[in-house]
């Protein structure tokens, strides 16, 4: 099979990487700054910005003020496309530069730029880009030997949506999540972040995170997580614009792949999983 744009699934791949680079001592704690390890960003380390921590950006709620979804693609309205269009240069500064909107952690506000400061966090880490790094510690012990992601001028990776690889391979990285993190026998994420990545979070205040989006959905480090037919089955996926889904459903033992190229539509493929996936499993 050919290679494929998975545009947001790229998110799911950079939450294991930093998974692994926690496993392996570069990155102490998702609890910790994220500029203890953004040197070259250290002007915007002051008032709310500086409590902003890697789990705020895993789970998007940094409280950055953030505009994804509600502006047109293709212009600098949206957030994500202004990256491109405005700030190829040094698109992390367009992201740490915007205003607070409240408290880290208070509220869920999709955020591609949040997750594009984790590859720069994995780099100054490790010292390896984020390709690099995928490659030796995760890909390469899948069995992925074909990848393409997209990096900007200045080196900085599009860990939020640039990844392009094989539907066989998506499917991969959904078994081994389904496998709490192992492949072929060997511990590749930790079933700790496996299930941090199945579970809505809970910032554990008062109030919990509102990231009710269509009344089926809720988020956790970097993957959807739902509720799928007539069992009421718990579905956590990888989801990207266009219909690019890896499904991980553990009361099925199943995982499904969708790669689609549909730009402008609403999605089918939760209605296609209920209609024909699941009912045949049944």
């Amino acid at each position: 099979s050919i290679l494929h744009c998975i545009m947001s699934c790229s998110k799911s791949i950079t939450s294991a990487c930093i998974d692994i680079a926690i496993q392996q001592g570069y990155i102490e704690s998702v609890h910790q700054s994220i500029f203890d390890y953004l040197p070259e960003h250290q002007e915007f380390n002051t008032g709310n910005k500086s409590r902003i921590t890697i789990e705020h950006l895993l789970t998007m709620s940094s409280e950055l003020e953030w505009n994804e979804w509600n502006a047109a693609h293709g212009t600098s309205a949206n957030d994500i496309d202004r990256l491109y269009l405005e700030c190829s240069e040094d698109p992390l500064r367009c992201v740490l530069e915007r205003p607070m909107v409240a408290e880290p952690g208070e509220y869920f506000t999709y955020n591609g730029g949040g997750i594009m400061a984790l590859g720069e966090i994995l780099r100054n880490a490790t010292g390896m880009d984020i390709l690099e790094f995928s490659k030796i510690n995760l890909l390469e012990p899948l069995g992925i030997d074909s990848i393409y992601w997209f990096v900007y001028p200045e080196g900085e990776y599009d860990t939020g949506g640039g990844i392009m690889m094989r539907p066989r391979d998506m499917l991969k990285l959904g078994v081994t999540y389904l496998n709490k993190g192992a492949w072929s026998g060997k511990q590749i994420i930790s079933p700790e972040w496996v299930e941090k990545s199945a579970t809505v979070y809970n910032n554990n205040k008062r109030i919990k995170i509102p990231i009710e989006d269509s009344g089926r959905n809720g988020y956790g480090y970097a993957w959807w997580i739902s509720k799928v037919g007539p069992d009421g089955d718990h579905m956590y996926r990888a989801n990207g614009w266009g219909g690019q889904v890896i499904m991980v459903i553990p009361e099925k033992d199943m995982v499904v792949v969708f790669t689609s190229g549909n730009w402008a539509g609403k999605s089918s493929l939760f209605k296609i999983l209920e209609k024909f996936i699941l009912s045949a499993a049944n």
